[in-house]
């Protein structure tokens, strides 16, 4: 007869946390059994040099060793180990209450996909004196919140929460990829973009408990990195409206500059121009990569599919890019042929470089945007390419 399936798998990260392990290990165990929770305890030890493992072992926890360095590894060695339908992961240097872990198995059993905890007083939580730097609470985590709130619509009040649970069917699907702190926040992101039901419960952050050595997390380092992840993950906020944004700008200075607008005692000529093309110019390189990333992104499994997406390559498809590339190149081209036609009635003597000018920009402006349209359209095709054939882009 086979053995009743687990409900629950707490997994624990552990990087030489003997000080701490045997209390997070003890406390998961006992709000397991208090609630008739059928679970286990998996420790991930991530080479740990001090007795760690032993105690894990001794307090009956199943031990995971992972050689790749990292705490994205840890979990991920860990949580692939794991036989439970849900997966509750936490730091196991006991500044997370495993006491708690009952009201997130409640939240689960409600039909959640992911259970996200909240530290912060926002979401209900509580921060303990002594328990997150002064930075940390104050500014980095509220910012790091918000910004995954705006950017990707997250239902989560507190990103960093590094108490959470999750099924483990949702986790085969979001493929994780990172191998360090930006894990957690993957998570959250991914689950966002995959359209998981995300809830949430209040929990109490308490001190860290371990005496020697300090935290794992480095403020600077690892805030640069989670912000950094949230660009990559979003084309639209790196490429798209900073490009949108400069070319709207150099749409607006050629308005005022080809018909020589005065502006007060400033007249706008071919110096305004050349600026305003330099913004064009830079802003379009910026929306093809934002075609580029969130092209490259879905067909390599970092973003799932987008219907505008879909949309978008159904109106531009390669045949029609190429067309307006050429049309544009060929138009650009035109217009400094204008003003090669004039230099040369003029004996390829001086020109009226006042005048002459408000031909040869614009020309040079079409003929680069015509150019880049034409092997970007090339290029997304390449990315478009299913891997068992061609998917038309």
């Amino acid at each position: 007869m086979d053995a009743e399936p687990l409900e629950l798998s707490v997994v624990m990260p552990c990087l030489d946390e003997a000080d701490t392990i045997e209390t997070c290990i003890s406390k998961a165990m006992r709000a397991m059994r208090e609630h008739d929770i059928r679970g286990e305890v998996v420790v991930a030890d991530n080479g740990s040099r001090d007795a760690s493992v032993a105690i894990a072992e001794r307090c009956g926890a199943r031990v995971v060793h992972v050689a790749e360095k990292g705490y994205g590894s840890a979990l991920m060695g860990g949580i692939e180990a794991s036989q439970g339908r849900i997966v509750l992961m936490g730091d196991a240097d006991d500044s997370y209450d495993f006491l708690e872990i009952p009201a997130y198995v409640d939240k689960m059993r409600d039909g959640y996909d992911l259970v996200q905890g909240c530290r912060l007083p926002a979401g209900g939580g509580r921060v303990l004196p002594g328990a997150m730097p002064f930075l940390h609470r104050w500014f980095g985590n509220p910012l790091l919140s918000w910004l995954v709130r705006r950017m990707f619509r997250a239902p989560v009040t507190d990103t960093y929460c590094g108490m959470r649970a999750f099924t483990r069917k949702l986790y085969d699907r979001l493929d994780q990829r990172c191998t360090g702190m930006e894990f957690a926040t993957e998570m959250i992101i991914k689950s966002t973009l995959h359209g998981a039901r995300i809830g949430e419960v209040p929990i109490t952050l308490h001190p860290d408990g371990r005496r020697a050595h300090g935290p794992h997390l480095r403020t600077f380092r690892d805030g640069w990195r989670t912000l950094r992840f949230f660009l990559l993950f979003s084309p639209r906020w790196l490429f798209l409206m900073p490009g949108a944004l400069l070319v709207l700008l150099g749409l607006v200075g050629y308005a005022l500059a080809l018909p020589q607008v005065r502006i007060g005692a400033v007249e706008l000529g071919p110096h305004t121009l050349l600026v305003a093309s330099l913004a064009v110019l830079m802003g379009y390189q910026s929306l093809l990569f934002a075609i580029l990333s969130k092209t490259f992104a879905i067909t390599a499994g970092l973003l799932p599919e987008d219907p505008r997406v879909d949309r978008f390559f159904q109106r531009v498809n390669l045949e029609r890019g190429l067309l307006l590339g050429a049309a544009s190149l060929l138009v650009g081209l035109g217009l400094v042929g204008v003003a090669a036609r004039d230099w040369q009635l003029s004996g390829f003597g001086p020109l009226d470089y006042e005048q002459t000018l408000r031909w040869v920009i614009p020309g040079v402006t079409l003929a680069a945007l015509g150019f880049q349209t034409v092997l970007s359209g090339w290029f997304v095709s390449m990315l478009g390419m299913d891997r068992l054939g061609m998917k038309r882009r």
